[in-house]
């Protein structure tokens, strides 16, 4: 379905009283709304400012532009952020992966924790870099060895992340590493399962954001309509991302 399909069912009339349908989807949107602390809105205001100053590394637009946008792919409606094309332009490549080390290096960071399947892709070379250890989040019956597994929303139904037992150690810091955040769905999975063990989250960190949607229950929905982003389902975990995408 188009994106612009994919709407939670709300009244029309924001006077209207919901419907028994859909009475429960607006409550529960609501409650994930009012959980957003203020402090958690002071934190995200804080890291919106020092993107800005970030984004302002001449290597960020290059970086941008060899990003190349599919409209309509995997379905009708979606602009789908191509990374094929920055990975092959080398220096563009480099660029990216030199402005995640600077920022990370010297941070103490024993884990680089890479989600399935594109995190395996920046994940290594970032880890590499700063002395960290590579730790996959891989999707179900894909890890040989025993593994702990954190259940998460997708568009439609549900899926699960996993990760090998005895992986990580608590007490250990970790990065967060993705390709792209839009709900916040997987990172947010990926944070609870690095948390039950006792790992310290540093930050979460993406090439891209898509900024202009927002989230409700599992669903993208436009940004004016009342939910959460991405950024602000991660609660009080930081994000960093290098280009916005609207």
């Amino acid at each position: 379905l188009p994106l612009s399909q994919l709407l939670c069912s709300l009244p029309q009339n924001p006077k209207s009283i919901p419907s028994e349908s859909t009475r429960p989807r607006v409550e529960f949107h609501q409650r994930v709304t009012n959980s957003v602390t203020k402090s958690t809105k002071q934190k995200m205001a804080s890291q919106d400012e020092e993107q800005q100053q970030q984004q302002q590394d001449p290597r960020i637009p290059k970086i941008s532009s060899a990003i190349r946008v599919i409209p309509n792919f995997p379905k009708p409606g979606i602009m789908f952020q191509d990374i094929t094309t920055l990975l092959l332009d080398t220096k563009a490549f480099s660029d990216t992966i030199d402005l995640f080390v600077e920022r990370y290096k010297g941070q103490n960071i024993s884990v680089v924790a890479g989600i399935e399947a594109r995190g395996f892709i920046f994940g290594p070379p970032i880890a590499l870099a700063i002395g960290a250890k590579f730790v996959p989040m891989r999707k179900p019956n894909k890890l040989p060895g025993e593994v702990i597994s954190e259940e998460y929303s997708l568009e439609y139904g549900k899926d699960k992340m996993e990760m090998h037992v005895g992986a990580v150690q608590a007490g250990e810091r970790a990065l967060i590493i993705d390709d792209l955040v839009a709900t916040g769905g997987t990172l947010s999975a990926a944070i609870r399962l690095l948390e039950r063990v006792g790992v310290h989250i540093v930050e979460c960190a993406c090439v891209i954001e898509l900024s202009g949607l927002k989230v409700c229950g599992a669903n993208l929905i436009p940004l004016a309509a009342l939910s959460i982003t991405g950024r602000e389902r991660l609660g009080d975990t930081p994000l960093f991302v290098l280009v916005n995408s609207a």
